[in-house]
């Protein structure tokens, strides 16, 4: 498995804060300050199996649930 970046390992944590689930808009919040392109990050780690949420790419209402914590 590849190395995660900064931003995987920043919302990995965030999403252990919250009891593994948080909204795709509260995830933003918690990002914004830190990094921009949350959506292709999460694309990502949901590609290697860490996240999931419904679609392809979430959208502003999806639920981010952490999958496998490494």
């Amino acid at each position: 498995m590849s190395e995660l970046t900064q931003e995987e390992k920043f919302v990995i944590e965030k999403l252990k804060e919250n009891e593994g689930k948080l909204n795709y808009k509260e995830l933003q919040t918690l990002c914004q300050d830190e990094f921009e392109g949350l959506r292709l990050i999460l694309k990502k780690l949901k590609e290697k199996t860490i996240v999931d949420y419904e679609g392809v790419i979430p959208g502003f209402s999806a639920e981010i649930e952490l999958i496998r914590d490494l």
